[in-house]
């Protein structure tokens, strides 16, 4: 079974986003604080927290390969599913983006039962193997 979104329009068109000189910028959806980013040749969206200590991705920057760089610790996280690139485990909540005739929407997971276990962890995941 996948995941069911709930789509919402954060901009008409890329250049209304105002992104830092990193290309990344913090959005609220939902009451949620994102992260959107601005890829070589995608926009991205993921948690605003690092999973390891809590920096701020927004803070950090895009490496040649389009991962994103923590601020803190340095930690790399694959924008396209979430994946510690260091091998440590963490994992770097995303969520998709489509850019449409209607604009640009970003995707957030449909509240389920346990909506709330995901609500109190939502900005960090770890998986634990």
């Amino acid at each position: 079974m996948g995941k069911k979104y709930k789509w919402h329009k954060i901009a008409e068109d890329e250049n209304e986003l105002q992104f830092g000189s990193n290309n990344m910028m913090l959005i609220n959806v939902e009451g949620k604080t994102i992260c959107l980013v601005k890829g070589k040749n995608s926009l991205y969206a993921c948690a605003q927290k690092c999973p390891h200590a809590g920096g701020i991705i927004a803070d950090g920057f895009i490496d040649a390969m389009d991962n994103v760089v923590c601020p803190v610790h340095r930690y790399k996280f694959s924008l396209q599913n979430g994946r510690d690139l260091g091998g440590e485990g963490y994992y770097l909540k995303t969520y998709p983006i489509q850019k449409t005739e209607n604009g640009i929407l970003i995707g957030i997971e449909e509240k389920g039962i346990f909506s709330w276990y995901f609500y109190l962890y939502s900005d960090s995941i770890i998986i634990f193997l």
